[in-house]
């Protein structure tokens, strides 16, 4: 019979925010239903005589302490023990990242893994975008400096965006073509995406849930004023909304290429009523914010799903 454990692959918990975080809010619901909480990050993993095994501790979570976690045993486990792996690291999507999916891999049919971790592997965040450009703001992903020149002169006001990074971090817009940074730009990050900036973001975006395939929810989350950067971490508020039919077409569209390829909880941007072309599944994030502002508790849509 299998243990009722769940262990999460992600950042020490001390780095996380209770108050926002997506992983602490699905740990809280499934402990509810007597599961216990195994927790490691991806560089204590090993393959270990053909065993996968994970040195971190089990875990309590509880939102009315101060401290909202408490570390209850340190050691190593075989993670074939476990019910359920969420993979819940940030990105930025390296080696190290894609390590953990191969050696997650191999447990992929005997332990429930959310994202499936080849998936996770083939599914680039913004590149996947790249099929549903014609629902976008004008954009390119290039490193070539005369391509992003030329795009530079048909739309003028610019955002710059590694392609493997989160968070609205080294996120920049650009009112003119600058050599400089954008060659500098390039040898950092190596292929970038351009996109045409959009005003209305000073309005908010949309975050929408993608739960098995299913459109679940969405909140809008609005810049702090002078910021272009809508997420949480960059200072953004949260708001309810709701979507347009073209939104939900869209997103319907999307969650069904996105449960096809695999991938069993996503988050899906749009700005102006067009997608901006980051579809998140390494780490999506919201869940806390959404029920916070709605009462809407989708951590329980997350596992009543997955168990079905």
């Amino acid at each position: 019979m299998t243990n009722k454990i769940v262990a999460i692959q992600g950042n020490h918990p001390s780095k996380l925010n209770p108050k926002t975080d997506t992983s602490v809010f699905l740990a809280n619901e499934i402990q509810k239903k007597n599961y216990r909480i195994f927790y490691y990050d991806p560089k204590n993993l090993s393959i270990l005589n053909s065993d996968i095994i994970a040195e971190g501790f089990f875990i309590k979570f509880n939102y009315n302490n101060k401290k909202f976690y408490k570390i209850l045993k340190k050691q190593k486990l075989n993670l074939i023990k476990c019910k359920y792996i969420l993979i819940r690291q940030d990105p930025p999507f390296n080696l190290e990242y894609i390590s953990s999916t191969f050696m997650l891999e191999t447990l992929k049919d005997k332990v429930k893994i959310i994202n499936n971790p080849t998936a996770l592997r083939n599914i680039s965040e913004k590149l996947y975008s790249a099929k549903y450009q014609k629902f976008m703001p004008n954009t390119i992903f290039s490193q070539n400096i005369q391509e992003i020149k030329n795009f530079f002169k048909k739309n003028n006001q610019v955002i710059l965006k590694p392609i493997h990074s989160f968070s609205g971090n080294d996120v920049h817009l650009l009112h003119k073509f600058k050599l400089k940074f954008i060659k500098s730009f390039i040898k950092k990050h190596s292929y970038i995406m351009c996109q045409k900036y959009l005003p209305k973001i000073s309005e908010g975006d949309k975050r929408i849930f993608v739960i098995n395939g299913k459109i679940c929810g969405a909140i809008s989350r609005v810049p702090r004023k002078g910021s272009y950067l809508s997420n949480m971490s960059k200072g953004a508020t949260a708001k309810n909304t709701k979507l347009t039919k073209f939104e939900k077409s869209i997103s319907k569209l999307i969650a069904k290429d996105l449960k096809k390829d695999q991938i069993y909880f996503a988050g899906i941007d749009f700005i102006d009523q067009k997608l901006n072309g980051d579809i998140n599944v390494t780490s999506p994030t919201g869940l806390k914010t959404l029920f916070d502002i709605s009462k809407v508790n989708l951590a329980k849509t997350f596992w009543k799903c997955l168990k079905a």
